[in-house]
């Protein structure tokens, strides 16, 4: 099962500064890489993803969207949607 945590992001946004530090220690607790995309700067990712704020986080399975968070997720919330997919 291949799982990636995606994270979509922009420039100026307050919001996206303050979940990149609550990623940075999901990684490091769960020894996962969430991985940080610009969505203003990356060719069709609004359209692909259908992004409408950011910070929006995207856990794929198998490049299927099992779990959309949009705004600021909490650690505690982003580790329980995230302890559904990934093997601790």
């Amino acid at each position: 099962m291949s799982v990636e945590i995606l994270c979509f992001h922009q420039d100026g946004c307050p919001g996206c500064d303050e979940q990149r530090e609550i990623n940075l220690q999901i990684e490091e607790k769960l020894g996962v890489t969430v991985k940080d995309i610009d969505a203003v700067r990356t060719e069709g990712a609004i359209q692909k993803y259908a992004l409408r704020v950011t910070p929006t986080i995207l856990i794929l399975v198998n490049g299927t969207e099992k779990e959309r968070m949009e705004g600021i997720t909490p650690g505690p919330i982003l580790e329980e949607a995230l302890k559904k997919y990934v093997w601790l």
